[in-house]
C-alpha cells in the first residue's frame, strides 16, 4: 500500500496556526482531507498520514476528528501535547486510547533552546511516550541532531521519525552539506538503543525559492544512502510542499529518485516502512 506519510490540513479560522499568514500566500487558504485526496489520488497513493501544523491540544482534536470522518483516506494522526506540562504523561496516556493517534511532534524548530527536548523535566513525558507506543516525530533542525542522538540513547524504546531530513541548510553548499551529512550518519547509526527512521519529505521548500525540484539531489540522495530503503519514508508536506512547487512534481521526482531499488525497496519506502513504524492497520 502507497501512504504518503506527511501531510496537513487546516481551517484558518480556528486560529492557532501562528505561522500561517497572509504572507505565505499560495497557502493561506483553508485545506481539507479531500483538497489532499484530489493530490493524491491519481497517483497511486492509499491512504495519507495527517500530521499536526499548531501546538494546541484543539488542533489535535481537529485532526482526530478528520481522521474519524475519513477513516479511509487517513491511515492515523501525529498529534501534540505540552511535554513540559505537569500533567504531560495524564494527557499522553489519554490520547494513547485514541486508536487513531500514532504519535506526537513537539516543534523544536520554533523552540530557540536547542537541547529543550533533552532537558531533565521533559524526559517523564519521552518515557511516557514510550511506554504508550506513540512515535515521536522530530521536526528539528541540523542543530538538533546531535541532541536527538542523546534522546535515542536516553530512551531505547521510544520510535524516533526525522521531519523532512531534519531540514538542511541547501543555502550553503557543500560546506553544510557535508556538515548535515555527516550528522545525519551517526544518528542513522544508532539503529540501536532507539529504532529511528527518517522522512524523504519536505525537502524542495528548503531549496531556494524559485528552484526546480531536481535542485534537492544531492540532500535526497544522501538521505536515500545514509538510511537505506527499510528506513528511510516517503511523505509529501503538502500543502507546504505548494511553496516549492506541486505535489505530482515532488512524487515523480521521488519516484526517478528510487528508481533503481527493488520492487520490494520501492514498496517499503513508499509506504511499508510507514505502516510498520507507525502500526498502521
Amino acid at each position: 500500500m502507497n501512504i504518503d506519510a506527511h501531510f496537513h490540513v487546516w481551517q484558518i479560522g480556528r486560529g492557532d496556526y501562528g505561522w500561517l499568514t497572509p504572507a505565505l500566500a499560495p497557502i493561506y487558504r483553508d485545506v481539507s482531507v479531500e483538497h489532499w485526496w484530489a493530490q493524491a489520488q491519481g497517483l497511486g497513493i492509499a491512504r495519507g498520514l495527517l500530521v499536526q501544523a499548531a501546538p494546541t491540544r484543539a488542533e489535535t482534536d481537529f485532526l482526530l476528528q478528520q481522521a474519524r470522518q475519513h477513516p479511509e483516506r487517513v491511515a492515523g494522526v501525529i498529534g501534540w501535547v505540552d511535554l513540559q506540562s505537569a500533567d504531560a504523561c495524564e494527557q499522553i496516556r489519554a490520547r494513547a486510547r485514541e486508536p487513531r493517534l500514532k504519535g506526537l511532534r513537539p516543534m523544536l524548530q520554533d523552540i530557540v533552546d536547542t537541547r529543550w527536548i533533552a532537558k531533565g523535566h521533559i524526559q517523564p513525558a519521552l518515557a511516557c511516550m514510550a511506554h504508550a507506543d506513540l512515535v515521536f516525530d522530530a521536526l528539528i533542525e541540523p542543530r538538533h541532531l546531535s541532541v536527538i542522538c542523546e534522546v535515542a540513547h536516553a530512551h531505547p524504546r521510544l520510535r524516533i521519525v526525522l521531519d523532512h531530513g531534519a531540514k538542511p541548510d541547501m543555502s550553503t553548499q557543500p560546506a553544510a552539506l557535508a556538515g548535515w551529512r555527516a550528522a545525519m550518519q551517526t544518528l542513522a547509526g544508532l539503529s540501536r538503543p532507539a529504532p529511528i527512521m527518517c522522512k524523504l519529505s519536505g525537502l524542495w521548500t528548503e531549496a531556494p525559492r524559485g528552484q526546480p525540484c531536481d535542485s534537492v539531489q544531492p540532500w535526497a540522495q544522501a538521505l536515500l544512502e545514509i538510511w537505506g530503503p527499510q528506513r528511510l519514508i516517503w511523505g509529501s508536506d503538502w500543502p507546504v510542499l505548494e511553496l516549492a512547487g506541486g505535489y505530482d512534481e515532488w512524487h515523480r521526482y521521488s519516484r526517478s529518485l528510487c528508481a533503481s531499488l527493488s520492487p520490494n525497496e520501492q514498496a517499503a519506502l513508499f509506504g511499508g516502512n510507514a505502516q510498520r513504524m507507525y502500526r498502521l492497520d
